[in-house]
């Protein structure tokens, strides 16, 4: 109620400049001590266990500054970045737009993030507090060797990340969807897994599980690609997916901005290509479905379609930070309505 109040004024200022106050605002909470234990809507995914299977995707806390707000949002993880090995200012501004007839936003942002080093830091200073942060990775634009960039980022964040999100398709960054393309694909892979191992055993830590972010604008030929490769180099988990370059039918001013679109007109694209690698995968790997969740309807869809997790991210912009704890209660509404004692016996169930 009180977002929907001040949610106009909100409005009134460019969605980027919006955006960095709610991360100023997310701040100011307290820090809690430890986060809770998990509760009725737990899953295990990758050999993590996940206090419920809502989390905040990637783009929104690109340099890993408030995930613990974001947990106590209600939040069952939060994935920060995508964070590059050196700084980078990203596109020119404007560079985020919303649509709000749509609800929707498209964004050209280009991985802007104060980079590896910086983000490391601070995300080695709140281990002890536990909870699930993942940490989502990219290259640098201008980089001579990406698949360097990918493995000296996994070096420096394996030891600090829950699970590790390989992000290669985003459409803002020239040349990055290419690495989906299957042979690009098996050597981003090999070098990311190599790299996880060799961190993991100077540190003496744990070896976070690997998930891949897919772009929904594949063809079946590269689904099937994609899904083989993940389950020869045993993914944690894919990602189900990114924002899409297509443009469907869009009432909002700004709808031809470049750029990445997200948000509802997303749904049903995102929700086509989950089903589509929950197929190819056999139900054999983890998925996490993301694009246009905006209710408990449409992440319980995404879960009987095959998704054990689910993640929001353009939502919160117009249901506000309450849309957490929202989609968990009406989850827990739904699982009870349709017989399920559990979020993992609902996977896949549709």
């Amino acid at each position: 109620m009180l977002y929907r109040l001040i949610r106009p004024a909100i409005f009134r200022l460019d969605a980027e400049t919006a955006h960095g106050l709610s991360i100023k605002a997310l701040k100011l909470l307290p820090k809690p001590h430890r986060h809770p234990d998990a509760g009725p809507l737990a899953v295990k995914v990758a050999g993590l266990t996940f206090p419920n299977p809502l989390g905040m995707a990637a783009g929104y806390d690109k340099d890993g500054e408030v995930p613990d707000a974001l947990l106590k949002l209600g939040f069952g993880f939060a994935e920060v970045g995508s964070i590059t090995p050196l700084p980078q200012p990203g596109n020119p501004r404007p560079r985020l737009f919303r649509l709000a007839e749509d609800e929707a936003v498209i964004n050209r942002m280009g991985f802007n993030n104060r980079g590896g080093k910086e983000a490391a830091a601070r995300l080695a200073r709140r281990r002890w507090r536990g909870g699930i942060v993942g940490i989502n990775i990219g290259a640098n634009k201008d980089s001579a060797d990406r698949i360097a960039d990918y493995a000296h980022m996994t070096s420096l964040m394996a030891p600090l990340a829950d699970y590790l999100a390989v992000n290669i398709s985003s459409p803002n960054t020239p040349g990055l969807r290419a690495l989906q393309d299957e042979g690009a694909l098996t050597g981003l892979l090999d070098g990311v897994l190599e790299a996880r191992e060799y961190a993991c055993a100077q540190s003496g830590g744990h070896r976070p599980p690997v998930f891949l972010k897919v772009a929904p604008d594949l063809e079946p030929a590269d689904v099937e690609a994609i899904a083989r490769i993940a389950l020869d180099k045993k993914l944690g988990a894919l990602i189900v997916s990114n924002t899409t370059i297509s443009r469907p039918a869009l009432k909002s001013y700004g709808a031809n901005e470049a750029g990445g679109l997200s948000g509802a007109p997303l749904k049903g694209l995102a929700l086509e290509r989950l089903r589509d690698f929950r197929k190819a995968t056999g139900g054999q790997l983890p998925l996490v479905g993301v694009g246009g969740i905006a209710t408990a309807e449409d992440a319980w869809a995404r879960i009987r379609a095959g998704a054990s997790l689910v993640q929001l991210y353009s939502a919160i912009v117009y249901r506000g930070p309450g849309i957490a704890r929202d989609i968990t209660r009406g989850l827990e509404r739904l699982m009870k309505r349709d017989g399920f004692s559990s979020i993992a016996e609902a996977v896949g169930s549709e």
